[in-house]
């Protein structure tokens, strides 16, 4: 467990420099980061304004908030690129003038932020036909599935992917040079059989990947219907490749299988100190009298993959045989605390310095959202908004005493949702863009994106642009700043 600390003093190592910069911002954000709203010039005139966007929802904590942003305009998109060569399930990323996107045919395109066009492309390997997989719900074929993250430092795409080596199925992970598409670093990331692993047809790269300190963090779960066994992974692999693979394993114990890391597609949150943290899918342990198996659960891990904390609420065995178990990414709220949710529809709010393991809740609430609560949120101050199938949800969060509120709930939408320009933007899967108010949830402006869209699409912002996707396709918007 970890040590107690004075709460301010965490609080403070906790943030991460992105997320410093937005609590900078965040006024001018609530306020509507216009004159309109109430903020004068010289305010709106230093704002930073988001120009790139490296990894899901934008930043290691994966708060989903655009700054700067005054206005996306739906009248007509920028650009539409082409059909690609796959189907999309990751987060478009922006780097410099290119907007990056992967596709389930294991290829990564670089497009123009200004035309659409390609600027490269890289097809990485031969993905795995979707009639060899034991199960799933992603055709025609397997290959990028997660959301790839930029290392600007290095100049550097890492991307994983499932693809056939020798008519094997093998995950692994790539660096790609941002500006070419070249092949920089490989290296497998299976979970060996030595630590319950096996057939990597039974695992899904589904989450985002994320960077911690020289390493990428990625997590495996399994395919759509569970089969057949298969182990919750959360791994850490150096960004030059070197080095062994460090595993944490979920339900590993004899006998014990499930747990997936999958979170809707969100990455695992990582905070200033390096921590890493994940929420994990229904176990394999059901009834009375089981050993707890880190399944429906909240885990802070170290960079090294060591458990530090975790919760779980007392109904984990319940929800894992009811498959209600916990599956967006833990919220890491400035104040200390933290919130989770998932497929039961319950909210946590947990204490971020002692996540209390079974039952060690601050206070949890029904979110009557009528579906599941899959992916990343967005977060403003102490107001989250949460990623309910039936239309994004906003929460706010209160510290003395603690507790969580729901405020709205919207009756479109699907994605996660992302905020920028005074909006909530979510892609709802018939592929619909909506941009909703962030104080009630009305709708206040959508446009179709030619086609619908696959599950747990996100948009992002980068370069003068609101990016989004259809099953297949890119489109652009104009967002001024």
């Amino acid at each position: 467990m970890m040590p107690t600390f004075c709460r301010r003093a965490k609080i403070r190592r906790r943030l991460s420099r992105s997320s410093r910069g937005l609590l900078v911002a965040l006024a001018l954000v609530s306020s509507g980061l216009g004159a309109g709203a109430g903020v004068d010039a010289s305010s709106a005139a230093v704002a930073p304004v988001t120009t790139q966007w490296y990894q899901y929802h934008g930043n290691a904590l994966g708060t989903g908030v655009a700054l700067g942003i005054r206005r996306v305009n739906l009248a007509a998109p920028a650009w539409t690129s082409r059909p690609l060569d796959g189907q999309i399930y990751g987060e478009p990323l922006i780097d410099g003038s290119d907007v990056i996107v992967a596709t389930e045919n294991d290829s990564v395109y670089a497009l123009s932020s200004r035309t659409g066009r390609v600027v490269w492309s890289h097809h990485v390997a031969t993905a795995v036909p979707s009639s060899e997989l034991p199960c799933g719900d992603i055709s025609p074929s397997v290959g990028v599935t997660g959301t790839p993250v930029v290392d600007p430092a290095r100049h550097e795409l890492f991307v994983a992917d499932l693809q056939l080596v020798d008519h094997v199925a093998r995950h692994y992970l790539y660096g790609l040079n941002v500006a070419t598409g070249a092949v920089m670093m490989r290296t497998a990331i299976d979970l060996p059989v030595a630590l319950g692993g096996g057939d990597a047809k039974a695992y899904l790269q589904r989450t985002g990947l994320s960077l911690d300190h020289g390493a990428v963090i990625f997590a495996m779960g399994g395919n759509y219907g569970d089969c057949p066994t298969y182990h919750g992974v959360v791994g850490a692999v150096s960004e030059t490749g070197a080095g062994a693979v460090k595993y944490f394993v979920v339900d590993a114990a004899p006998g014990d299988s499930q747990g997936a890391v999958w979170m809707g597609g969100a990455a695992p949150a990582v905070d200033a100190a390096g921590d890493v943290w994940v929420e994990t899918g229904n176990g394999s342990v059901t009834s009375a009298g089981g050993a707890y198996d880190h399944s429906d659960g909240v885990l802070e891990l170290s960079a090294s993959m060591r458990l530090k904390s975790f919760f779980a609420p007392t109904s984990w065995r319940q929800n894992n045989a009811a498959d209600a178990d916990l599956s967006a990414e833990p919220v890491l709220l400035s104040d200390g605390q933290v919130v989770a949710t998932g497929k039961s529809g319950r909210v946590y709010l947990l204490n971020a310095h002692h996540l209390g393991g079974i039952g060690g809740e601050e206070v949890a609430i029904d979110s009557h959202c009528g579906n599941v609560l899959d992916g990343g949120a967005s977060v403003l101050g102490l107001t989250v908004y949460l990623p309910c199938a039936n239309g994004p949800l906003a929460v706010r969060v209160s510290t003395h005493p603690a507790s969580v509120k729901v405020i709205w709930r919207a009756r479109v939408g699907a994605g996660p949702p992302i905020l920028a320009a005074q909006r909530l933007w979510t892609i709802d899967q018939s592929g619909v863009l909506y941009g909703l108010s962030p104080t009630t949830g009305a709708v206040e402006q959508q446009a179709r994106l030619g086609s619908p869209a696959n599950h747990f699409s996100t948009p992002s912002v980068g370069d003068g642009l609101l990016v989004a996707t259809n099953a297949t396709q890119v489109v652009a918007f104009h967002a001024t700043s």
